[in-house]
């Protein structure tokens, strides 16, 4: 699209101003095709200086998140888009439509959330202009005690794409946790609904948000610890549609057939905790000791207690002890 090819353009040359002359000739398309192009480009909320004898100038590199932004990386066939300024949680939004009747498929994008939440009741930080922040609904024929493989193919795909568009490692702490660099850089939230009478799940909606760039004055103290950034800078046009659509595009292809793609190895061969010594949190119970042994297949930790006795563990969280 021309408007695509102009963006491109400013963003690669956003030193300085280009002119509509230039613009066109480089392009092969008519100065009025590059002012049609601004100024769809202005109504999408990206912020382009014009000046007389100077031209056009993108300012700041601005990364604007937009449902015609993110469609356009979108390949996973049955995928549908909407997308909201603002809202509460895409997750609660979501589950409500699911309880409606709708179709799996349906992804649900908001370029700022005002009660976004993570595991356990936990609120997620979820400013604008930084972050990506989405939900798929899902419809898989999957009895409910193997819903934690959803959450699995869910880190995956975010550490897939992430790697991908930042040419970074990325690691997973278990079970839903995204690290770069040793901090959280996305966590992920699945809930689902149960159909009694099959004992399988009637559907799924996996909520994942990302912290693409550090927010304008950084993280909240309380979180500087531990919160961290994909991208030190906006590295990308368009960066955070594309972090939306290749998570959307694999979480999709991973979870949105008959059956689950097996994304085991995967996940495991970016563990943050094998080999670790740990602190097992479960609720309304002292932290435990433990060290991490294994994965087992159904992404139960093996883990063995400071009585020398080993366990599987299916719930809770573990918090890993400092390396050195």
């Amino acid at each position: 699209m021309t408007k695509d090819q102009v963006l491109d353009f400013l963003w690669s040359h956003a030193d300085r101003s280009v002119s509509g002359e230039e613009l066109a000739a480089r392009l092969s398309i008519t100065r009025t095709a590059v002012w049609k192009a601004v100024e769809q480009l202005r109504a999408e909320g990206y912020l382009i200086e014009s000046a007389p004898r100077r031209g056009y100038r993108l300012l700041s590199k601005s990364d604007v998140l937009s449902a015609p932004g993110i469609e356009k990386y979108l390949d996973g066939p049955g995928l549908r888009l909407r997308y909201e300024e603002e809202l509460g949680s895409t997750n609660t939004v979501l589950k409500e439509l699911a309880n409606r009747g709708e179709a799996a498929g349906l992804a649900l994008a908001a370029g700022r959330q005002t009660a976004g939440r993570g595991r356990m009741g936990r609120s997620f930080y979820s400013p604008e202009d930084t972050g990506v922040y989405l939900s798929l609904l899902l419809r898989p024929r999957l009895p409910a005690a193997e819903a934690v493989k959803i959450t699995a193919c869910a880190a995956v795909a975010v550490a897939e794409t992430l790697e991908e568009l930042s040419g970074r490692p990325t690691r997973i702490k278990w079970v839903n946790d995204v690290f770069m660099a040793g901090k959280k850089v996305c966590g992920i939230l699945t809930e689902a609904s149960l159909d009694c009478e099959s004992g399988q799940l009637s559907y799924a909606v996996v909520g994942v948000g990302v912290n693409a760039l550090v927010p304008a004055g950084g993280f909240p103290a309380e979180l500087r610890e531990l919160a961290g950034a994909v991208f030190p800078e906006r590295e990308l046009p368009e960066l955070r549609c594309r972090v939306a659509a290749g998570i959307l595009n694999r979480l999709w292809r991973y979870c949105g057939g008959a059956s689950l793609a097996d994304c085991f190895e995967a996940y495991r061969a970016r563990s943050l905790v094998l080999g670790r010594e740990a602190e097992l949190l479960s609720p309304g119970r002292e932290p435990e000791p433990v060290r991490v042994l294994d994965l087992e297949p159904d992404y139960a930790l093996r883990v063995r207690l400071a009585d020398g006795s080993e366990r599987s563990v299916h719930s809770g969280e573990v918090r890993v002890r400092p390396l050195g």
